[in-house]
């Protein structure tokens, strides 16, 4: 049992690693004499057209609402997998890390709330420190090592996931256009195919694959975003097949390297490129920026901890063996490193008519609070993990 979950661990860690060199590169990049270049890729216009279906998008949609629905098919794979038989599979492994995730979530967007209740231009980036990037966190968690108990790790893991499935709930009930109603007529068809082939258990990758991508182009259509598509999918791939195949497993082991090492350090480097020509302190101190930047960075370890404490305290839930309040803390700064999912979400509260000089803003704010929740909940499981070595040692 423990083997899958160390080598998904293992994985996840180095994709962190390459997502904070191509996001170090697009900084870079955006704010040197190559910002031209940088900039006229990412809005390089990409068609497709069969027929009389036409999707017509720059590059860096196409990466956004296609690329992401592939890793978002990989989260709805995660989250079936934990529920039916990992982490997340029976009331005395959910509660905690469920409850933490909660915490997690209501906290940040509180504290951003709170910051932003009189600009209402701002208003709509409420979700985004609520997320957590599970790639960034594992790959900081990985610099320290066996230090790091594995029970705290699946609880990180567990947390995360999680919090990734309170996302893609934000994402379908406040994220979505007014609807096309033929588009929703052959997504529901397309879900309804999945479903029949889930239950009569078949186990070809290639007959999903074909029905997903007709289910990916109608949610692009239809109004509600098109990552969702994707979510559908994973919970539609069947965890065991009628001769005792794992199609699930299969699948998940497939995509998760192209995911962990070229669709998120892709989307990385197309989204993490902010320019900060002509930006001064009053952006930086902008409610913006700094609503994010403390939803990610007080708000996630104070909403996890809390929570956690709080659930302990009152016997709702317990700590695992082998780990403590102050490793838990630790875990909680952790999760304020937002990256991926927090700059995902930030592209869908301003991309559109917001302007770009807001989406720089709040992609600032998530730079300023997920690294600085990555320096500090480095530090912080260093040292209240340090302790341990002595006894892997022994």
């Amino acid at each position: 049992m423990l083997t899958p979950i160390q080598n998904f661990l293992k994985q996840e860690a180095a994709g962190g690693i390459l997502l904070f060199i191509f996001a170090t590169v697009a900084i870079i990049l955006a704010n040197t004499p190559f910002s031209g270049l940088y900039f006229g890729f990412l809005d390089m216009p990409v068609h497709l057209q069969i027929g009389s279906f036409m999707i017509h998008k720059p590059l860096l949609m196409w990466v956004n609402d296609g690329l992401m629905a592939i890793f978002f098919m990989l989260v709805g794979m995660e989250v079936k997998r934990e529920l039916l038989e990992g982490s997340l599979s029976s009331y005395q492994r959910a509660i905690f890390p469920a409850i933490a995730a909660i915490g997690g979530m209501v906290v940040p967007a509180l504290i951003f709330f709170m910051l932003n209740q009189n600009s209402a231009e701002y208003q709509q980036g409420w979700a985004i420190p609520m997320a957590t990037d599970i790639a960034f966190a594992l790959g900081v968690v990985a610099l320290l090592g066996k230090r790091v108990p594995l029970a705290l790790k699946i609880f990180l893991l567990a947390l995360a996931i999680i919090d990734d499935l309170g996302a893609i709930v934000v994402i379908a009930l406040f994220f979505s256009n007014d609807l096309s109603l033929q588009a929703v007529i052959f997504a529901a068809v397309a879900v309804f195919i999945l479903i029949v082939m889930n239950r009569m258990k078949i186990t070809s990758l290639s007959a999903y694959g074909i029905v997903g991508l007709i289910l990916w182009a109608s949610v692009l259509k239809s109004g509600v975003h098109a990552t969702l598509a994707g979510v559908i999918i994973g919970f539609c791939i069947p965890l065991n097949g009628k001769q005792g195949e794992r199609p699930l497993d299969d699948f998940e082991h497939a995509l998760s390297p192209w995911s962990a090492f070229g669709i998120l350090p892709l989307f990385a480097f197309c989204n993490a490129g902010v320019s900060l020509l002509g930006m001064g302190i009053n952006n930086l101190t902008s409610t913006l920026p700094l609503g994010i930047a403390l939803g990610l960075l007080v708000g996630k370890p104070l909403g996890i901890f809390s929570f956690c404490f709080i659930a302990v305290k009152l016997r709702i839930a317990k700590l695992s063996e082998g780990i403590n309040f102050k490793q838990i803390f630790a875990v909680s700064v952790l999760c304020g490193i937002g990256f991926t999912m927090s700059m995902f979400l930030a592209g869908l509260a301003f991309g559109g008519d917001s302007g770009e000089n807001i989406t720089a803003l709040a992609r600032l704010g998530i730079l300023m609070g997920s690294g600085l929740s990555a320096v500090l909940g480095y530090f912080l499981l260093r040292s209240c993990t340090s302790a341990d070595i002595a006894q892997i040692e022994n």
